[in-house]
């Protein structure tokens, strides 16, 4: 199709209706998706040349994308919902602020390890919700801890829970994540230093960042290299829960250590009030880490998990105007294999032990945990099947090459590098969600990328770190935040200092960016 201002422009309007509809007429993402994909449904069977063949080939092949993805969403809800139920990530939360009385490693602990593990294994919202609380039980006023909990966790987004993020940016751009993840884990490594420095400043001021600088170094290092060597080494599900699982290991260590200057408060009580055990509390993890590393490392497990596996031959279509896509397999998804049917054994073993042990209070508790997981999950699940059909029709019928090709036009090799980060963090400020934004956004970078003779892992690990730091910006996100400290209704101010600091990591990363392409 012939490239002019109006078919750029018409390509463009899925995309601009959702952001449109979510931030200017307060849309949640479910609705805004829905009209998205019904005005790119529209304009790919008129304006861009497609028929019924083509819709149903790319809703078929988006309809296993969005499986894909769902698989973890729902199963990581699942498994923080059975934690939390059973007291242990309270009980966890609460025992860390107790080996330090130092005011900067508290809150480094808890808003920047402990809400990195909790982004790791659950996501959507819970870290935040969760921890924001605790920072108020420590002293901090509602505002910094809403912020703290906030910016804390924004470097574990892409390979927290479970991977969700990351898995959508391989499913939308047909990449491996053996190709992918090198570059997007080294990005967030650096990403993960400046977000415990802003967490530092926060709590305790200039004086406190200078104070904790050795705790940052030495934490944020073991956090981004585990977190990297995870990922490069086809575990990119468990990336930020091992990161902050030894973020948790070495920060302990640290504050225990003659390094820390004295500063050790009292060691953590083995039990709380109710009698939980804190080794207990931690089992779950280590189930989650056990059976992950068993179904990646161990030959014949994997192959036997891996014997079912749901795929789909998809038929050549073409459009009118001639933009073809070859006959091809859909996303394939392993039904007892998948990273979501893990986070499911690990659930239901954690379900079962924490039972024995007396931990659940209600009788119904696994109605309870389902009834959870579904109320938190539908809004998720209508937005994320709504936003991968609506860029898979897009895919198939040219619209994100028209745009891809627009913006190389605008865009030189040597300054696209810088804003491809703010690409991604645009879109998940206005759909709330690295994965809706990698989803939207994905192909779009990876098309450009190549016009432009970029690197496409480079750009798209941009494009995926500045989804996931601009993820915790998401207005919806911090009205979360704000619910669980009694901010309901005041969130404009924590907004407004979110967006100030928020975009400090952000513009690191664009400087990561570029410098990369510049090695490279």
């Amino acid at each position: 199709m012939e490239l002019n201002a109006a078919s750029w422009f018409l390509a463009l309007l899925p995309v601009l209706s959702v952001l449109v509809l979510m931030v200017g007429a307060g849309w949640g993402g479910g609705r805004a998706g829905v009209a998205g994909f019904l005005l790119a449904l529209l304009l790919a069977l008129t304006v861009f040349g497609g028929d019924a063949m083509l819709a149903l080939v790319a809703l078929g092949k988006s309809a296993l994308l969005a499986v894909d993805v769902l698989y973890i969403v729902w199963m990581a809800l699942f498994f923080y919902h059975v934690t939390n139920e059973a007291g242990t990530v309270g009980l966890i939360g609460r025992s860390l602020p107790r080996l330090t009385s130092d005011r900067a490693a508290q809150s480094l602990l808890i808003s920047w390890v402990f809400v990195s593990l909790l982004q790791g294994v659950g996501g959507f919202g819970v870290p935040v919700a969760v921890v924001a609380p605790l920072l108020v039980g420590l002293g901090y006023t509602a505002t910094q801890s809403v912020i703290m909990a906030s910016l804390g966790h924004g470097w574990a987004v892409t390979f927290g829970s479970l991977g969700t993020s990351f898995v959508a940016l391989m499913a939308v751009t047909g990449l491996p994540g053996e190709a992918l993840a090198h570059e997007a884990a080294l990005i967030l490594g650096f990403a993960c230093l400046i977000s415990g420095a802003l967490v530092a400043y926060i709590s305790a001021g200039f004086s406190g960042f200078l104070r904790s600088a050795p705790m940052l170094a030495v934490v944020g290092a073991a956090m981004g290299l585990v977190q990297w060597w995870m990922a490069t080494n086809g575990m990119w599900t468990l990336g930020s829960t091992s990161g902050a699982l030894a973020g948790a290991l070495v920060g302990v260590l640290y504050v225990l250590s003659p390094l820390h200057g004295g500063r050790s408060a009292r060691a953590p009580a083995a039990q709380d009030e109710r009698g939980r055990s804190l080794v207990l509390a931690l089992a779950a993890y280590a189930i989650l880490l056990m059976l992950a590393f068993s179904v990646n490392l161990i030959g014949p497990i994997e192959k036997l998990l891996n014997s079912v596996l749901i795929q789909i031959d998809f038929p050549a279509v073409a459009t009118a105007h001639g933009w073809q896509t070859p006959a091809e397999a859909g996303r394939g998804i392993s039904v007892f294999g998948h990273a979501g049917a893990i986070l499911f054994y690990a659930g239901l073993i954690a379900c079962l032990l924490y039972r024995a042990a007396g931990y659940f209070e209600s009788k119904s508790v696994w109605s309870d945990i389902w009834a959870k997981v579904s109320r938190s999950a539908l809004k998720s699940t209508l937005s994320i099947l709504a936003l991968v059909a609506m860029a898979s029709l897009m895919t198939h019928t040219g619209m994100t090459q028209v745009i891809a090709r627009g913006i190389s036009e605008t865009f030189d090799a040597d300054s696209y590098p810088f804003f491809a980060p703010f690409i991604g963090a645009l879109g998940a400020f206005m759909t709330g969600s690295n994965t809706n934004s990698n989803v939207v956004f994905g192909a779009l970078q990876q098309e450009t990328a190549r016009l432009l003779a970029l690197s496409v892992p480079v750009i798209l690990a941009g494009q995926t770190a500045g989804a996931s730091l601009g993820s915790v910006l998401a207005p919806a996100k911090i009205i979360v935040g704000c619910s669980t400290v009694g901010l309901g209704g005041q969130e404009g101010p924590v907004i407004r200092r979110m967006l100030i600091l928020g975009l400090i990591p952000v513009v690191f990363v664009a400087l990561v960016t570029l410098a990369r392409l510049s090695s490279a």
